[in-house]
């Protein structure tokens, strides 16, 4: 952009002389001013646009717009090369410019008696036309001698180019030299060395916001299984590098990564073939989202157009493409029939745009042929209209006549959108920018001017002076958007994501469906609307899923498929005690001791406390069963009790039966200390209080065999175990046998005593409160010397069964052994075996059992004479052999 300094009484603007010339095939806009002496312009020959794009420099600013080399056809025999196609939709970002020139100049609130102009020209997107036009701009108009000044000058202030990466870095290895300002307003470039990043500002955020926002993307929609295409080149590569760093960290997987390579028309079979190769991958993949990194939209257009070609060996799918800001929907001549219902869905990342005011009614009533020099819009005419002007050539395919009364508005959008695109919002932006920068610079030179030659300085500006304002620039544009640069050179701005919507007449409809802003926090600079966003029509309508293996429910875990990358994985059960309560985990995890799995193995239950309580039927079972073999006992007592002069009851020491019975009984409700929730006294007085009972019972037991069998060795003359025989003897013998009992509980209780514990493991649905043993040994010890006793008894009683019924107990007593060891042998491994109130039940029934077992086969006969057969319970029965 230039300036052009004009007095302050003046009453209106000097008027823009407008000149067109054709360096390159473009335009060129200049100011009226002259030096030196300059002949006029000469004609230089049309030539068509045939690649590249334009570059909008001169006085103003520079940009491009792309234009094809190529015209496709039905069928790839019929590829041919057509010199006279352009990209209609890209003229909307030359009239961006002269729209945003004309409205700066009108308005005198911006730049007084200053003047904008500026020139255009076309690259043809080749770094050797970039080079020779960006040099132009600092030559002499019509005159290639760079740095030389003569004739109509162009004041170069700025450069807005260009759309793609590789025109804008060869622009500012020469512009950089200069420090002349250069704005970006397609693809932010990626500086190398030769470039001076200072001169270089970039109204496109930073791509790096955009992979962020990428990511983001497919984390929101848990999309983790996805392919890639993207361009070929260094610019494709630094976009390949970028993702696989971060992607795979985020748990995203590539199903495929192919790469689009340049169009050469020497190697056209090879071009096609490898389309049709990336088509099939990306067809036959299970990814249903793709992210397409090109630059150039032609390409991927081809890339879908492919099944119509009859080429492609897989069936086409719906996917998810989501596309870069670079992509602009956007149509060849040729390619205006070619289907894009494939499109329908896609999601973009695109500039931030508002409708400018001003702009439509600007393109509905501008005279577009009123500029005869224009080079560029008979054939964006031809071509968007697919008409030809009668001092054309008419060929047989098209001989439609174009009369200048076209409506732009009658266009399809994929040739000419009459809504600002974000390209040219950014142009829009960019003319502006330089404007406001001048106008602090004109400001700030008023303010300060100490002599009369500033003015001359004025009117020359310098465009490295123009950096300073270009710095610290910040307005708000007629749409209401703020615009300022950060420290980068970098627009202060976010992208849109955009939702693309494709009717049945191939018209389409962007609808703006979150936003990136990179102001935020790394992990919520985008947001999204869902419910906004409209599907392919493969999907039904709902939210596609994108995964190697379809996500793990909760109660399954991954394990990695062998040779497949990370996100492909077969889903297998939790094992025992272990759940998942997410979807996808990598491992499933333990519940907290007091919880425990439910049955799908998706959550933890709350274990319930389990211990043998009265208000259990299994507790109220024993617990009647105690009572009621206390109740028999305490029946066997009294018998005896009442009979106690009768024969039957004095046998066999009459006192050592009554102690036997009241041990009995102690045993049955000793086993009542084994209901209830454990405590510290219970826990202590259950195996202790069982433990010397029980050596009592027994005791008394052998106290009686042992009486017996010298009762009828005394009876032998000269005998002399007589002194032995009495109540000294069963006496001895139950003290000294209870005793060690004692002493065998006294070292437990000194040792490590029985406690209240707590066991959460043992059972999975269950916190058992049960009674430590503190030391297990010295509980096995008990039984072991209870076992003793009832091993020796038996032993005694079994030696002493054959003598005389009449007196003899060791018939009884040995089958009330036999019961008794029978119930604790077998008792140990129960007991080990069985967890929680169930242990509790097998001691307390073994107690009942063993106890049972001496009452009855001890004293039921005893008790079937004294209750139904009295006339037995006499002396001469007594010494009879037989009853």
């Amino acid at each position: 952009m230039g300036c052009h300094h004009r007095d302050e009484d003046a009453p209106t603007r000097p008027t823009t002389r407008i000149t067109y010339h054709y360096p390159n095939g473009g335009w060129t806009f200049n100011t009226d001013r002259k030096k030196c002496t300059s002949g006029d312009p000469v004609p230089i020959p049309h030539r068509y646009f045939q690649s590249g794009d334009f570059v909008i420099g001169g006085i103003t600013s520079q940009f491009s717009v792309p234009f094809a080399q190529n015209n496709f056809h039905q069928h790839p025999s019929q590829l041919q090369i057509d010199e006279n196609i352009v990209l209609t939709k890209n003229y909307q970002l030359l009239l961006a410019l002269v729209f945003a020139v004309e409205e700066i100049n009108e308005n005198h609130q911006i730049l007084p008696n200053i003047t904008l102009g500026f020139n255009i020209y076309d690259s043809y997107f080749n770094a050797q036309h970039t080079y020779y036009a960006t040099l132009q701009l600092l030559s002499t108009h019509n005159r290639f001698i760079p740095n030389y000044k003569c004739g109509i000058q162009n004041n170069l202030i700025s450069v807005i180019g260009a759309l793609y990466t590789r025109t804008s870095l060869d622009i500012a290895e020469v512009l950089g030299i200069y420090k002349v300002p250069q704005f970006s307003y397609g693809s932010t470039p990626w500086l190398n060395e030769k470039a001076d990043t200072i001169s270089f500002y970039k109204m496109v955020p930073s791509e790096a916001y955009e992979y962020i926002g990428i990511l983001q993307l497919l984390l929101h929609f848990s999309w983790t299984w996805v392919g890639v295409l993207t361009a070929g080149g260094d610019i494709g590569e630094r976009f390949v590098q970028a993702i696989l760093e971060v992607f795979p960290t985020r748990g995203i997987c590539f199903a495929f990564l192919e790469r689009f390579k340049t169009l050469y028309f020497s190697n056209l079979l090879d071009f096609i073939t490898l389309f049709v190769s990336i088509f099939n991958v990306s067809m036959e993949s299970n990814a249903n989202v793709v992210i397409v990194y090109e630059e150039h939209v032609l390409n991927f257009r081809l890339l879908l157009y492919l099944p119509e070609m009859g080429m492609g060996t897989m069936e086409p799918k719906g996917k998810v493409w989501i596309m870069m800001t670079s992509m602009v929907l956007m149509s060849q001549i040729y390619q205006k029939t070619w289907d894009i219902q494939a499109i329908h869905g896609a999601l973009s990342f695109t500039v931030h745009s508002n409708e400018v005011r001003g702009f439509q009614d600007f393109l509905q009533t501008r005279s577009h042929f009123e500029t005869k020099e224009d080079g560029f819009v008979q054939d964006f005419w031809e071509q968007a209209f697919d008409c030809v002007f009668p001092n054309t050539f008419l060929s047989e395919e098209r001989e439609k006549i174009c009369t200048g009364a076209e409506k732009l508005e009658s266009l399809s959008g994929l040739l000419f959108e009459m809504n600002m695109i974000g390209q040219s919002y950014n142009i829009y932006n960019a003319v502006y920018a330089v404007a406001h920068a001048l106008n602090a610079m004109q400001s700030c030179q008023h303010k300060h001017r100490a002599r009369t030659d500033r003015m001359s300085n004025l009117q020359n500006p310098q465009s490295w002076q123009l950096h300073h304002f270009l710095r610290t620039v910040s307005f708000n544009n007629s749409a209401g958007d703020k615009i300022s640069f950060d420290q980068n050179g970098e627009l202060i701005e976010g992208f849109d994501l955009v939702n693309w919507f494709i009717f049945p007449n191939q018209s389409f409809l962007r609808v703006k469906v979150g936003r990136l802003d990179p102001c935020a926090s790394q992990d919520n600079m985008l947001t999204i609307h869902d419910e906004s966003i409209t599907w392919h029509r493969s999907f039904n309508e709902t939210m596609p899923f994108s995964m190697c293996t379809e996500s793990c429910q909760p109660g399954y875990s991954k394990r990695r498929q062998e040779g497949k990358p990370f996100c492909c994985y077969d889903c297998i059960p939790c094992p025992e005690g272990k759940i998942s309560n997410q979807n996808d985990m990598d491992d499933c995890i333990k519940c907290p001791e007091d919880q425990y799995p439910n049955q799908v193995k998706n959550s933890c239950l709350l274990k319930h406390r389990s211990f043998l309580s009265y208000e259990d039927s299994l507790g109220i079972t024993l617990a009647i069963l105690v009572l009621l073999f206390s109740w028999l006992t305490l029946l066997v007592l009294g018998s005896f009790m009442k009979n106690h002069s009768t024969p039957i009851v004095k046998a066999n020491n009459r006192k050592l039966t009554y102690a036997l019975l009241i041990s009995i009984l102690l045993c049955f409700l000793c086993a009542l200390l084994f209901i209830g929730q454990p405590g510290m006294v219970t826990c202590l007085a259950q195996q202790m209080t069982f433990g010397l009972i029980f050596s009592v019972a027994v005791s008394c037991v052998l106290a009686k065999t042992l009486t017996v069998v010298l009762a009828f060795t005394t009876t032998k003359p000269g005998s002399r175990m007589r002194k032995w025989v009495g109540k000294p003897l069963a006496s001895c013998i139950v003290l000294s046998c209870s005793l060690i009992q004692v002493g065998i509980c006294a070292v437990w209780l000194g040792v490590s005593p029985p406690f209240p514990d707590v066991d959460m493991h043992s059972l999975t649905e269950e916190i058992i409160l049960e009674c430590n043993e503190g030391l297990p040994t010295m509980f096995y010890c008990v039984l072991g010397y209870m076992g003793f006793l009832a091993i020796i008894s038996f032993m005694v009683a079994f030696l002493a069964r054959k003598l005389p019924d009449s007196f003899n107990e060791a018939k009884f007593i040995t089958f009330s052994m036999l019961v008794f060891c029978s119930v604790w042998l077998s008792f140990v491994p129960t007991y080990l075996s069985t967890k929680g109130k169930y242990m509790v039940a097998v001691e307390i029934f073994s107690i009942l059992a063993s106890s049972a077992g001496l009452l009855g086969c001890i004293f039921s006969p005893k008790c079937y004479i004294i209750l139904f057969r009295p006339e037995l319970n006499n002396k001469e029965q007594l010494i009879r052999r037989k009853i």
